[in-house]
């Protein structure tokens, strides 16, 4: 199984592919429920944070703590559980846990193997960056007051229950990181808070704006979920990157904006009409086909290599069974009579017939059976820098 096939069987259960971006399209909370409480034990346990929190990477601003029952803001000053280094004072760190504080790890994939995995298959699914942060929230305890995310969110509950509230429509629609939290927004009606109750095993979708909270019950367990964010771009990303693209190809859009003519009233009334002219430029296939490139190499470039060899790999030989690696983002994109294979290092230059291998590549095949000796030494240079991997 693929690591996409695999993280969305683990994510979404019973839906399908087309079902899955339907809920991401429809705008609206969903939650799901599962009878298996081990359901996400091999993502994560209690005892993989313990395990962090000894190392010297347990340090602020990764791991943070949160207590809505603070004056002003719900997050603990750093300095009350971190050494002057910024790195986590267990001896204090603890007191506040159990005092009621929400343990939060920032970003764990990338310290976590199988959640790296998770957030990978997803990333291959959606073709956009996933992350994947931690929250260990004690009986009786609330760390976040009421809030909306700026990405759509998958929280996983991997152990203990979790009571949660969440609001039907997004009170600021399609949020980004540009969306300011506004104080009005603190007087929202507290009783449009739908109950929720995520027990081990379920999930609960949330999209971006959607106000929500979440507490843990008296005298129960540790409550211990994954919040996954699923960091898609916006039209304005999209836009932007079109325009940055296509600035090169259009002497239209590198054309002075001259500001000294805004007061001239002549100069005014034709801007609009400037402006759609050279929008124009961006709204046409060559300029998505761009963005699409842009987009696909952010996420090659921005996310963990995750290269499929290691500091002692052998290399392939002729009757080794070898797949492009699952864990790589890489795409190929026209280049001539060629193509170029690209991912995180430095693009691979392909000629007609090494296109050829690579398609077959992508379902597995040897070197023996691509041509001989050429094709071998095609193979080794792509499992040398972790491109291919034996299946």
């Amino acid at each position: 199984m693929t690591l996409a096939a695999d993280a969305f069987a683990l994510a979404f259960g019973a839906l399908s592919v087309d079902q899955a971006f339907a809920l991401r399209e429809d705008g609206r909370a969903r939650h799901f429920k599962n009878e298996n409480p081990a359901r996400f034990g091999r993502l994560l346990a209690i005892a993989d944070l313990d395990a962090f929190l000894r190392t010297d990477a347990a340090q602020v601003p990764r791991v943070s703590l949160a207590d809505s029952g603070r004056n002003g803001s719900a997050g603990v000053p750093d300095d009350e559980f971190t050494y002057s280094d910024g790195k986590v004072d267990p001896s204090r760190l603890f007191p506040l846990f159990d005092g009621g504080a929400t343990l939060v790890v920032s970003q764990f994939h990338e310290f976590h193997r199988p959640l790296a995995d998770f957030c990978r298959g997803l990333e291959k699914l959606f073709l956009h960056a996933v992350q994947a942060n931690i929250y260990l929230t004690p009986p009786g305890a609330q760390g976040f007051r009421t809030h909306f995310d700026t990405h759509d969110v998958l929280v996983l509950q991997v152990s203990g229950a979790k009571r949660w509230r969440v609001w039907d429509d997004a009170i600021v629609p399609n949020a980004t990181r540009q969306t300011r939290w506004d104080a009005k927004l603190h007087r929202h009606d507290p009783s449009g808070g739908k109950e929720v109750i995520l027990n081990a095993g379920d999930v609960l979708y949330v999209p971006r704006g959607v106000l929500h909270d979440a507490s843990v019950q008296e005298g129960g367990e540790p409550s211990l979920h994954a919040t996954i964010g699923l960091l898609e771009p916006s039209w304005a990303d999209a836009l932007r990157a079109a325009i940055d693209q296509m600035e090169a190809r259009d002497a239209g859009l590198r054309r002075s904006f001259r500001t000294w003519r805004i007061g001239d009233e002549a100069v005014r009334s034709g801007l609009v009409q400037a402006a759609r002219d050279r929008l124009s430029a961006i709204a046409s296939d060559e300029a998505m086909d761009l963005v699409a490139m842009q987009f696909l190499q952010q996420l090659a470039s921005d996310r963990m290599p995750m290269a499929a060899r290691g500091l002692v790999t052998p290399m392939p030989g002729p009757e080794d069974m070898l797949v492009l690696a699952d864990a790589v983002h890489h795409h190929v994109v026209p280049v001539g009579d060629g193509a170029e294979l690209r991912w995180a290092g430095e693009a691979e230059r392909l000629t007609s017939v090494e296109l050829g291998w690579l398609e077959r590549l992508s379902e597995g095949a040897t070197p023996a059976s691509l041509g001989g000796e050429a094709a071998l030494a095609f193979c080794r240079r792509l499992a040398k820098v972790g491109l291919l991997e034996r299946r």
